[in-house]
């Protein structure tokens, strides 16, 4: 059944079960493959220019990547002005950017299913190898992307460096600053989620979002074509791959699991939604076959490993977490807050990420995830302690078995690397954060938003204060920026990296901090 079926069913009806909804989505999935699988199509003449979105990497092993574009010569517009029928498309990945060392070629078809999105997985590249890849249809060529390959598991390299960023509503900030995130070269880009925003468009902004706030299919496609229309973000996704990964924007503020922000929405209409917001994030991200989705389910959890240096864990904390504690305000830590049923990552995911820390060989183990895992008191001078309900602290059962696992299965060098704050933290985490003589379990990088929230404060007015009731944070900061990591065996260096106006064109980048972790000893130090 296809999902325009679905909707018309549920007017029609005047709402659905769960569970018979859950049983017509879960036959959408197979749509965009048997569409896949069909006969080579035709080729299609374009009038205009046919990769407006630009190109993308993602999900890279010692073999193969991903490789990703998406046909929309009008890409604001339902269908993005593509016929209702596949669309064939040539690829080439080479070993240089001329494109006289071809090493693989091909033909794909780009569907309707899918938005006319491509997500091409060739294999039997070489291990720690770049590429220049490309994608021609019609008689329109895309531009060139850059991508690499990991280092074989067995293999031990002398050094990584990767980006860290999230959080970058396109109506309050420009993307400006991921110009000089491409001058950094980094060799991957973790984004942490809120890639787009769901919002309305807002007259008197930056810039304004296209459309009211989304929530059907060609909405979310229209939304996330208009934030891949801004040149700085599709060069930055042409430079290298990324490892992605949702937070809560990507398809509704604070949502958890099955259930909305605004209480009213019934779980059968918000699980609608969350079908659409999922096809459309597949569809625009560069991400394997595995994670396509099944109506309102999506498997985004997944692990990587960069030889031995490094293994990259890539979590979700928002699609299997049961609801925030305390009607999800800031809180003390109270009853609520601690009770063991509370899960962010759910039973399955949990014990995937426990057991995958258990069996890696990483000399350091890095968790991408959304929300910070400090326990830091949020409160006001001089008022009671209280803590955010949507963040680790309202699951502190769960962070507690997950840093005694860490502690207790002696994890090599775990690093959090986290996002969705709007600022910039260094966070020393230990199983106890409110008792600083314990020993130090891992190590936490928060990215502040690249954009969102417009222009931050460099004033540290009150930040003495702030530190001495948080003796777990080392680094706090609210300007707009990201993080580059430098991995070697030795150590992992954090390089928090801020722009000083993301309200016009021309903002300067610059680095504001730069902290250290030695291997097996996860205290942070000034760099």
């Amino acid at each position: 059944m296809k999902l325009g079926h679905l909707q018309r069913a549920l007017r029609y009806e005047g709402g659905l079960s769960r569970r018979l909804f859950l049983s017509y989505a879960a036959s959408l999935s197979s749509l965009p493959l048997l569409s896949r699988s069909a006969s080579a199509a035709e080729p299609h003449e374009f009038d205009s220019d046919p990769f407006t979105c630009g190109v993308a990497s993602g999900d890279p092993d010692h073999q193969s990547v991903v490789l990703w574009t998406r046909l929309a010569p009008k890409p604001l517009e339902p269908g993005g002005g593509m016929p209702n029928a596949p669309v064939a498309v040539d690829w080439e990945i080479a070993e240089d950017s001329s494109f006289k060392k071809v090493v693989q070629s091909g033909r794909i078809n780009a569907t309707p299913e899918l938005g006319h999105s491509v997500h091409l997985e060739p294999r039997g590249l070489k291990a720690d190898h770049w590429y220049s890849y490309r994608f021609m249809s019609g008689g329109a060529t895309s531009p060139t992307g850059r991508t690499r390959t990991l280092p074989s598991p067995q293999s031990n390299p002398g050094k990584l460096r990767f980006a860290v960023t999230s959080c970058q509503n396109f109506e309050q900030g420009l993307f400006t600053a991921y110009r000089q995130m491409a001058v950094d070269s980094p060799d991957l880009v973790f984004h942490l989620g809120d890639y787009i925003y769901e919002y309305s468009g807002q007259n008197g902004r930056v810039r304004k979002h296209h459309g009211p706030e989304i929530e059907t299919l060609d909405q979310y496609r229209s939304r996330y074509a208009q934030y891949r229309g801004d040149k700085d973000l599709q060069n930055m996704h042409a430079a290298c791959p990324w490892f992605v990964t949702w937070d809560d924007h990507e398809f509704d503020n604070n949502c958890a699991n099955d259930i909305s922000e605004q209480r009213h929405v019934k779980p059968a209409e918000f699980l609608m939604r969350r079908a659409n917001a999922y096809q459309a994030y597949y569809e625009m991200m560069p991400l394997r076959t595995s994670s396509l989705p099944t109506g309102p389910h999506m498997s985004l959890y997944r692990r990587g490993r960069f030889g031995r240096l490094a293994e990259f864990f890539v979590l979700d904390t928002r699609q299997y977490r049961t609801d925030q504690p305390n009607g999800d305000r800031k809180s003390p830590l109270n009853a609520a807050a601690l009770d063991p049923r509370n899960t962010l990552l759910g039973l399955e995911q949990r014990k995937w990420l426990f057991d995958s820390l258990s069996s890696s060989s990483g000399t350091w183990n890095i968790l991408a995830q959304q929300v910070m895992m400090a326990l830091a008191d949020r409160a006001r001078p001089d008022s009671p302690a209280i803590y955010s309900m949507d963040q680790w602290p309202g699951y502190a059962h769960e962070r507690q078995l997950l840093l005694k696992h860490l502690q207790g299965r002696r994890i090599s060098n775990p690093v959090v690397l986290t996002g969705d704050i709007h600022s910039s933290w260094a966070n020393e985490l230990r199983v106890d954060d409110f008792k600083p003589e314990q020993d130090v379990v891992a190590t936490e990088f928060v990215a502040s938003s690249l954009a969102s929230g417009g222009n931050g404060t460099s004033s540290t007015k009150g930040l003495d204060e702030y530190l001495a009731r948080n003796p777990c944070t080392r680094f706090f900061n609210r300007e707009r920026g990201y993080i580059i990591c430098d991995v070697t065996p030795k150590t992992c260096t954090a390089d928090y990296r801020v722009i000083d106006d993301v309200l016009k064109p021309g903002g300067k980048t610059t680095s504001r901090a730069r902290f250290t972790v030695e291997a097996g000893t996860p205290k942070i130090h000034p760099a």
